[in-house]
């Protein structure tokens, strides 16, 4: 097989939205509403996103996402599955709750940044809900004007674009909002906005939005934002990991328990899938393992990267030292 031609950078930021299929207004049921704000909350935390701006209505989602070092497409797809196994639970219903896959397009003009969050938050606005956006429960609007406690926008973030302190940045940031409300493209589908129209996003070959791109994003503030990482097979990347770490790759295979050699298997699933795009059943080929007990690494390395100090400070080491070692 030959090998992949993938590089995966931090920073980009990206307008993303999806649509309930069948036509069902799932999210006008509060309680459904609430769960969709808390998977995406959990997913934003997990995967180190930036929430710019976002907006629940009763049968989509539209928001404003900065990717950290996680690709995009396993954030979406943790958003939408989580969602969908939750009401599935709950209703005791079978099948998919979405339209199709969700859709994003990358936003690198700051023109554009400001009026993608204007038109997020004034989705309810436009759909004839409430008069002011302020007026919505679901959407970073209030949390953005101070009105929420335990916010999911990061409010700092997006007040950085408008001034240099707080409520100088606020009041810019209404300004923009008022000052969009008579744009002939409020109201419209994304296929129609300004920066949809720049080009259709582009896609990687199941489909899915791709953020993988060649040269370095940068942020609305002109810093470059991420490492550049090397497209690896799956036993190519183990064997980095494993020779970084001093452990043989013989005994990550193996039947080995020592606590080294578990958290070497940890660390390299883990990173393998969230941060270089290796499948489980990749990585599980290589460690001689069930690709469900690769999954289970996965998933109790993605807590320990949040809660052990240790596993997430060798985790972001490996990460850097495979991506300077790419350069050489």
């Amino acid at each position: 097989m030959p090998r992949r031609n993938r590089v995966f950078l931090e920073g980009g930021i990206f307008h993303v939205y999806n649509r309930v299929g069948r036509g069902e207004m799932i999210f006008a049921d509060e309680d459904e509403a609430t769960a969709f704000v808390e998977q995406l909350r959990s997913v934003k935390v997990r995967d180190g996103l930036k929430v710019f701006a976002w907006c629940l209505m009763s049968n989509h989602y539209h928001l404003a996402l900065r990717c950290g070092a996680v690709p995009l497409s396993r954030s979406m797809k943790s958003l939408q599955q989580g969602a969908t196994r939750g009401f599935n639970a709950r209703h005791r219903v079978y099948g998919p709750m979405w339209q199709g896959r969700y859709r994003a397009k990358l936003v690198e003009d700051q023109r554009y940044l400001d009026g993608l969050l204007a038109y997020i938050h004034l989705n309810p606005v436009s759909a004839g809900i409430v008069d002011d956006p302020a007026e919505y429960r679901l959407s970073g609007h209030r949390e953005i004007l101070g009105r929420v406690r335990t916010p999911v926008a990061d409010s700092d973030e997006v007040l950085a674009l408008f001034g240099e302190t707080r409520r100088s940045a606020r009041r810019a940031y209404v300004r923009s909002i008022k000052g969009t409300v008579e744009e002939p493209w409020v109201g419209e589908d994304p296929g129609r906005l300004p920066w949809w129209r720049l080009g259709r996003p582009s896609k990687d070959a199941t489909g899915a939005p791709s953020t993988d791109v060649t040269v370095a994003i940068i942020d609305e503030l002109g810093r470059s934002t991420g490492l550049e990482r090397p497209g690896l097979e799956a036993e190519e990347f183990v064997g980095a990991i494993a020779a970084h770490l001093d452990v043989r790759l013989e005994d990550l295979a193996g039947r080995q328990r020592a606590p080294r050699v578990v958290q070497t298997r940890e660390l390299a699933a883990t990173l393998g899938v969230e941060r270089y795009g290796l499948r489980v059943n990749e990585i599980a080929a290589v460690l001689g393992k069930s690709a469900e007990a690769v999954s289970r690494m996965v998933s109790r390395g993605t807590v320990k990267r949040q809660e052990a100090t240790d596993f997430g400070r060798c985790y972001e080491e490996l990460d850097r030292l495979l991506a300077e070692t790419s350069r050489r």
